[in-house]
């Protein structure tokens, strides 16, 4: 298994199905457990507020409750909202979560695109690219055992220095990998986004020097897909993503499937070639799913298509 957030890892994303609370966390326990069992290097857990469909509004806390239920592996809350909260909280977040299971936390940061996160916590909208760009490197620093301020003497944050933990930041944009190359950070590419965009973002990472994961998101099926979970989650997208943010989607879903694991493996093994990256993160996911169909999903995944797709795939080949 990779360290998290690591360079050739093949991990899966979490998402809440559409059940009371409590049920929520009991099933992403499960999903969790499985994911890694079939041969997922780890999971991750993404940020959003306001009830908004299929996410977590506390992804650091929720991976305190994942990493019991699972035997081996890594969760990384990927991305958190960084401009809504104190860069040191984060940090802090973060580190004590790894001190209660070193080495098998990574975290990733981005910016944000949907205005009502924002809102509830009054952070204007308009300011969140400036915070981020603020905030970025203080918490990498943070989480590297680095901060110069007061929040430095946290015994958690001291013992990053000896354990730094991954970081990766959420780029859609040339100057955001080129940030993160800056940083020694990895990139975490949005799910929708086009093949042609990746692999012009994955270049300029290259050549501004970046050496961490490049991670491309993709949604992945095996067999027949679920046409209308997919065209409802686009929906939920398309209703409160930015204009910055969609104008880098494309046309379709991005939805990757074939009629079993092994040619599956063999479609996202060419996407991931074209697009000059060196991770995988793979979202079953799609809104109204039941809980069912997903572990049916990770239980092929583990059968079919990761054996087959760690085989024909190896960074640098």
């Amino acid at each position: 298994m990779s360290k998290p957030l690591a360079i050739g890892s093949v991990s899966m994303r979490l998402y809440p199905h559409d059940l009371p609370a409590q049920g929520q966390i009991d099933e992403a326990r499960v999903q969790a457990r499985l994911a890694v069992e079939a041969g997922f290097d780890g999971v991750m857990v993404a940020e959003h507020h306001c009830g908004f469909p299929g996410y977590f509004p506390n992804p650091h806390q929720i991976g305190g409750f994942l990493l019991p239920a699972m035997p081996h592996g890594w969760i990384a809350s990927a991305p958190m909202l960084l401009p809504m909260l104190p860069y040191t909280m984060f940090a802090e977040f973060l580190a004590w979560l790894n001190a209660a299971y070193p080495g098998r936390v990574g975290g990733g940061f981005g910016s944000g695109a949907f205005p009502d996160d924002f809102a509830i916590v009054n952070v204007p909208f308009e300011e969140i690219g400036a915070r981020f760009r603020e905030a970025l490197p203080k918490v990498v620093a943070a989480l590297r055992g680095e901060d110069p301020t007061p929040a430095g003497g946290d015994r958690a944050l001291q013992a990053c220095k000896e354990n730094p933990i991954p970081v990766v930041a959420a780029a859609q944009s040339l100057p955001a990998v080129r940030r993160a190359a800056g940083l020694g950070i990895g990139i975490l590419y949005d799910s929708l986004q086009t093949n042609d965009h990746s692999v012009k973002l994955s270049t300029a990472y290259d050549e501004a020097g970046g050496t961490a994961a490049k991670i491309l998101i993709r949604r992945v099926w095996i067999g027949d897909p679920p046409a209308e979970n997919a065209e409802a989650q686009m929906a939920a997208f398309r209703a409160v993503g930015s204009e910055r943010v969609a104008k880098n989607w494309g046309d379709d879903d991005q939805l990757i499937h074939g009629p079993d694991g092994v040619e599956t493996a063999e479609k996202l093994a060419e996407v991931v070639r074209a697009s000059n990256v060196n991770a995988v993160n793979i979202r079953i996911h799609l809104k109204g799913l039941e809980p069912a169909q997903v572990r049916g999903q990770i239980e092929r995944f583990g059968n079919e298509f990761l054996p087959h797709f760690r085989k024909i795939w190896k960074v640098g080949a």
